[in-house]
């Protein structure tokens, strides 16, 4: 049995630091990634994302879609030349808080 498909991902954050490289299996959904980069946001960063709905990935100009999985959005498995794939970390700005003026 053929061992599975192994992607080296780095996440480049909004400030140019980085999470990883990790690796991820070609199965992985986007969804798990983005979960993945909440758990490992640095704690001293503020306005961390707090769910995925707050993180868009961004791969070769395109945003990745939560339900695909690595190998469905295009990503270079298993390509030694590829080396490190860099992904690019984008986050929803947060939503002002309504003030209740009267």
């Amino acid at each position: 049995m053929a061992a599975p498909t192994l992607i080296d991902l780095r996440f480049r954050l909004p400030d140019g630091n980085d999470i990883g490289p990790n690796k991820y299996t070609a199965a992985a959904t986007v969804a798990t990634l983005k979960e993945h980069v909440i758990e490992q946001w640095p704690k001293d960063k503020e306005n961390g994302p707090k769910n995925i709905k707050d993180v868009k990935l961004i791969y070769a100009g395109h945003v990745l879609e939560n339900h695909r999985t690595l190998a469905e959005s295009r990503l270079p498995a298993g390509d030694l030349l590829a080396g490190v794939v860099t992904i690019h970390v984008v986050l929803r700005p947060p939503v002002p808080q309504r003030s209740n003026g009267g």
